[in-house]
């Protein structure tokens, strides 16, 4: 592997395609060999989230050769398709990352080569936009320029298909087997910006494709009567983490009358260092402490954090005790059912036969609330494609009405169909309503969650990871995945394993009986443990970072009881990791 890493390191240092820059970067690492390998021991993975990796020089890395030869590899499958779907075009957006803009515009001009119709935004633009854009043009497909929430090192290519939703793994795998059949550099097509435009082959788009997003997004407003009866009452501070979500959420927000938008100023230009937080993920609480003390000033009514390609929203509430804290993913999902399920009841616009969809790593209490509502709960595998193809299929059947809302733990939520991708502006508008409706009945955020715990039973859900970078960090991975394939886990905290889903084998276990079931969803290396006193966790490997993630889910009496279960659960389960990792 290191003759292969040093070659391939040799090559690109004396190619002529390769600029001066990258040239200097190579050089600064020549007697380096570590990390000389770390850089070009395999291609950049591309799958069905397209590119994802830290931004250099190298065939492992995020940089213009990487992007192109990506984009050589999907404009050959498109061709393949026929000539009509070169005519209809891709979309291509971008957010506030590191050579986003710029990676952007090198895709526009493959594409452009490969005589393909590029219709590229002409400022930063949110997934969910891009998502929308694909069908609203009509293209064959859309490219988004984004790592998403990762933090500010990577950068990454998110490819999506005439749906609107990510590229299904099928057509990755057809796109990976061309990009896979080209050299970097003698192989791609380019053709120069100014004859591109010329040609009429790289078309800039912008405020009208925009402004049509917006006014699908509002369509989906439950109404703004408690907005208007709380007057200027309602304050919301909100940071866009130095990211795409500023412009649009503000708009959002606007449009359906709320007037007191207080963005926190040290996070609102873009930043592609991320310069204010560790990890510009709404996740974390740490992001939020420029926009606590400015609510703390203003006394405002909660906070609201969308990532940088605003498709994940973090809420931040006000406790008993006046101090802010955040919610969950799975907390603001649930408060999203239930607000959202009820607001269709009570104006009569319940579809027969609605459909809500969560992931199988997301709280099980939406499940309970959209029972209540006479709503179907479909649960798919993790990563947000898996609900747009629930939409897609409804929407063949002619029946795209009869799906609710769409979420997953990790902050991602969607209602409405005009986009297949998470969106944290529909997200924001419907949180801050959703914040309005309980203001008028003299309750917060806090106390919403409060109530749903104490009507539908204590559900606690936590999710940590371990990060593992490195090609020592991937093998370890893959090693600790293969060894519980092998060997499952039979007991945790002093209880018996009662099942064991091993999904990349599509089969569910009964430990007690032996029998075996089927799992209904596609192969996905993702292992579930469920124990004798009903409590279970999830591990799978992380499809966009060096990670193992972990997933505990748990139900107690009361909120105590729930964390104490929830504290020795999660301590078996690290004592497990520490021994096989």
């Amino acid at each position: 592997m290191k003759m292969l890493s040093m070659k391939e390191y040799e090559k690109w240092c004396s190619s002529s395609f390769v600029d001066e820059e990258t040239k200097k970067e190579l050089i600064s690492i020549s007697t380096d060999e570590k990390e000389i390998e770390e850089r070009f021991y395999r291609n950049l993975e591309f799958g069905t989230a397209g590119l994802r990796g830290i931004i250099g020089a190298g065939t492992n890395r995020m940089n213009v050769y990487t992007v192109r030869k990506a984009t050589q590899g999907l404009a050959m499958y498109i061709n393949d398709c026929g000539s009509e779907a070169a005519k209809r075009g891709v979309v291509i957006s971008y957010d506030s990352r590191l050579f986003s803009d710029l990676f952007a515009l090198e895709t526009a001009k493959v594409l452009a080569g490969n005589g393909i119709k590029a219709y590229l935004f002409d400022r930063l633009n949110p997934v969910p936009t891009l998502s929308f854009a694909v069908r609203h043009l009509n293209c064959i497909a859309g490219i988004m320029i984004t790592a998403s929430h990762n933090p500010a090192k990577y950068n990454g290519y998110k490819v999506y298909w005439e749906d609107g939703a990510q590229m299904p793994p099928l057509y990755a795998d057809k796109v990976l087997s061309y990009i896979e059949s080209i050299d970097i550099f003698e192989d791609i097509k380019i053709m120069d910006k100014v004859e591109a435009v010329t040609q009429g082959l790289l078309v800039k788009i912008g405020e009208k494709v925009e402004t049509a997003y917006l006014n699908e997004v509002v369509k989906q407003s439950t109404g703004n009567n408690n907005i208007i009866s709380l007057g200027d009452k309602l304050h919301v501070v909100y940071t866009p983490f130095h990211g795409a979500g500023n412009i649009p959420v503000r708009k959002i927000l606007k449009m359906i009358g709320i007037d007191n938008v207080h963005v926190v100023k040290e996070q609102e230009e873009p930043d592609p260092q991320f310069s204010t937080v560790k990890s510009p993920n709404p996740e974390n609480p740490e992001g939020f402490v420029y926009a606590e003390k400015l609510a703390y000033d203003l006394d405002a009514s909660f906070i609201i954090g969308t990532d940088p390609d605003c498709d994940r929203v973090g809420v931040m509430v006000k406790n008993p005790d006046g101090k802010f804290i955040p919610l969950t993913g799975n907390q603001i999902g649930s408060l999203l059912m239930d607000f959202v399920a009820n607001q269709r009841t009570v104006d009569n616009t319940m579809p027969k036969n609605p459909i809500a969809v969560k992931t199988i790593v997301s709280t099980p209490m939406a499940e309970k609330i959209a029972n209540n509502y006479g709503i179907e709960m479909k649960n798919v595998l993790t990563g947000f494609k898996y609900i747009g193809e629930i939409i897609k299929n409804l929407e063949e059947k002619g029946e795209e009405d009869r799906y609710i809302l769409g979420f997953e733990e990790s902050y991602g939520y969607l209602a409405g169909t005009y986009a297949r991708d998470k969106d944290a502006v529909v997200a924001s508008m419907l949180i801050s309503e959703m914040a309005a409706y309980y203001a008028v009945k003299g309750m917060t955020l806090y106390d919403a969650i409060q109530a749903l715990y104490e009507k539908y039973g204590y559900f606690k859900e936590v999710q940590k990871s371990i990060t593992l970078e490195g090609i020592d960090g991937i093998e370890r991975i893959k090693s600790f995945m293969k060894h519980l394939k092998e060997n499952p886990i039979a007991e945790a905290d002093g209880k018996k394993v009662v099942s064991f889903s091993d999904y990349s084998k599509s089969e569910k276990l009964n430990a007690l009986t032996g029998e075996k079931e089927i799992i209904k969803l596609p192969k996905a290396d993702v292992l579930e443990y469920v124990l004798e006193d009903g409590r279970r966790f999830i591990i799978r490997p992380s499809g966009t970072e060096p990670k193992i993630k972990f997933y505990f889910f748990v139900e107690g009496k009361t909120n105590e009881d729930a964390e104490n279960l929830m504290n020795s659960l999660m301590k078996a389960v690290d004592q497990i990791a520490e021994k096989s990792l």
